[in-house]
């Protein structure tokens, strides 16, 4: 298995009261394998992507990738973990507005030294395989939604992940841009064998996975193979 969580516990107080976000949530989740993890508001599934992307600690309980524990790892190596093998996909782009759709690509291997023209390079190729060949110098303001998920799905992608993380990628878009999203996504994980966890709301988003895990007030409640996809 490349990710799994062990009795994975989270608290926190909101107030005077004490709310358990997750209560006990052991998954596993296999090289290649597209697992979307679905639930109503407050069910967790955004808290358990970001303990699964090392974004938070969990109060309780484990995360593994390839076998080995995040919570043994430093914040200097998580950080470098962070750039080099887990990529993210935000509901809300997170693109740095000032810079253009390729150095948003980039952004991620040349803060990890890489060089400006072989990043840019790398940049290029991803956006072109996206349909985005004419968008190169254009900035986020200039795109239209769905043109901003893939520079950031391109920009997830650049580093060639280990274990891509998607929280609500489709939450911004309306349905048929959401539709070319998902799309997208199932075609990047077809075609580099990528390991995918994606957290939604939306059921028809969801029916793109191999997998389907349903949460509700913090424990999972189902775990289904999907029959279909898309």
């Amino acid at each position: 298995m490349i990710l799994e969580t062990r009795e994975l516990r989270k608290s926190f107080l909101r107030g005077s009261q004490t709310v358990h976000a997750l209560q006990g949530v052991s998954l596993a989740v296999a090289r290649g394998e597209f697992l979307a993890i679905v639930g109503p508001s407050g069910s967790g599934k955004s808290t358990l992507l970001h303990l699964m992307g090392s974004l938070d600690q969990p109060t309780s309980g484990s995360v593994l990738l390839e076998g080995q524990p995040l919570a043994s790892l430093s914040d200097h190596a998580l950080s470098l973990l962070r750039r080099r093998r887990l990529g993210f996909v935000f509901q809300f782009f997170q693109l740095v507005p000032t810079m253009s759709a390729e150095e948003n690509v980039a952004l991620p291997l040349l803060l990890d030294g890489k060089g400006r023209a072989s990043a840019l390079g790398r940049a290029r190729e991803l956006l072109a395989s996206m349909g985005l060949e004419d968008r190169f110098d254009h900035r986020p303001g200039q795109l239209s939604g769905g043109e901003m998920q893939r520079v950031a799905i391109a920009r997830a992608l650049v580093a060639d992940p280990l274990l891509l993380l998607a929280d609500e990628p489709t939450g911004n878009l309306d349905s048929a841009t959401g539709e070319a999203t998902m799309s997208i996504l199932r075609k990047v994980v077809a075609d580099r064998n990528q390991t995918l966890v994606l957290v939604t709301h939306d059921q028809h988003a969801a029916s793109f996975a191999d997998r389907v895990v349903t949460m509700r007030d913090g424990i999972v409640v189902d775990d289904t193979k999907a029959e279909g996809v898309g």
